[in-house]
């Protein structure tokens, strides 16, 4: 069973920055994609960020420019920096792994972690 665990929200002030990283209980590199995304209540769940095999990268329009996600293959763990927060990034960060290579044989499933709660608020 394949386990994901977020870490690092918090309450930050607009402006601030926070560090989320993702512990994965398998290797990065055997995901087809791992990225971050954020829900908040009522509202469907948003990608924010998302690396994928090969190291491409994609952001959403919303955090383009404040927000990069890198992979740490020693630790097994893809960390997301955001910077310049705003109130509107206030969210539950949830990670994601899509797509898992195990033993030469490909899951197509979505794998999710519980969630870290960032508020960014004065």
């Amino acid at each position: 069973q394949v386990q994901l665990a977020e870490s690092g929200g918090g309450l930050v002030q607009p402006g601030g920055s926070l560090r989320l990283s993702c512990a994965a209980s398998a290797s990065i590199d055997n995901f087809n994609c791992m990225g971050w995304y954020r829900q908040t209540p009522g509202t469907q769940r948003e990608l924010v960020a998302r690396v994928c095999r090969g190291g491409d990268t994609a952001y959403s329009d919303s955090v383009k420019g404040r927000f990069t996600i890198s992979g740490d293959n020693a630790r097994n763990t893809v960390v997301l920096q955001m910077n310049s927060l705003k109130p509107e990034d206030t969210a539950v960060y949830l990670c994601n792994g899509d797509g898992l290579w195990y033993g030469g044989t490909f899951f197509n499933t979505q794998y999710w972690g519980q969630g870290t709660q960032v508020t960014v608020s004065s």
